[in-house]
């Protein structure tokens, strides 16, 4: 919950309370925000998106694709029982047709991320523990370049948005279609022959 200083104090006021799992002791805001500042929960597995869906006001959630959003979402929106909640996601997006360069950089994101154990689970959770334990295997032995190689294109392609603007504009407004409200765009650099300011200017509506 978002902790307030006394009501009709100001921001000077300091907090000292306890509640459940914490306790505060001499909080005091830098700025006093002139009205509630909404609270987001950077979500994964199930546990985390109740939390959002349940006492904040929405989740953050990244390292999925536009089909895993309805799951994801879901989960969020049955815990707020009918409250609107804000679904932000980070989308990961290179507006480039030229796929092998785009496949070949990608990889390596998707290794240095999804090899963490809590994005290793979440992806169990979403239905990719069979295919991604090759890579798994292979960084777990130490071999970088088999881990590599071993992460299929279609997983690549449902994780990173990649194509034509045009491709990668209907590839979001998936995104939104399945429950996200707001989106962060990453656009990743692997194209060296799209300069980045074309990138955003592309992929604006």
């Amino acid at each position: 919950k978002v902790l307030n200083a006394t009501p009709g104090g100001d921001k000077n006021d300091k907090v000292t309370a306890d509640y459940e799992t914490f306790s505060v002791r001499g909080f005091r805001l830098g700025v006093r925000p002139p009205e509630p500042v909404p609270l987001l929960v950077a979500a994964l597995r199930e546990g985390m998106l109740r939390l959002a869906g349940r006492e904040g006001d929405g989740a953050i959630i990244n390292w999925l694709s536009a089909d895993d959003v309805t799951r994801v979402a879901g989960v969020v929106r049955d815990a707020a029982a009918g409250e609107p909640k804000e679904i932000v996601c980070r989308i990961f997006c290179c507006p480039s047709d030229n796929a092998e360069v785009v496949r070949a950089a990608a990889r390596f994101a998707i290794a240095a991320y999804l090899n963490v154990p809590v994005y290793a689970e979440f992806h169990r959770w979403l239905g990719r523990g069979e295919v991604l334990a090759p890579m798994w295997d292979a960084w777990k032995s130490g071999d970088r370049k088999a881990a590599l190689a071993a992460i299929p294109d279609h997983v690549v392609d449902e994780l990173v948005v990649h194509g034509t603007p045009e491709q990668c504009r209907a590839t979001i407004q998936r995104y939104f279609d399945n429950g996200v409200t707001t989106s962060s765009l990453a656009i990743l650099p692997f194209d060296r022959d799209l300069p980045y300011w074309d990138a955003v200017r592309a992929l604006a509506p």
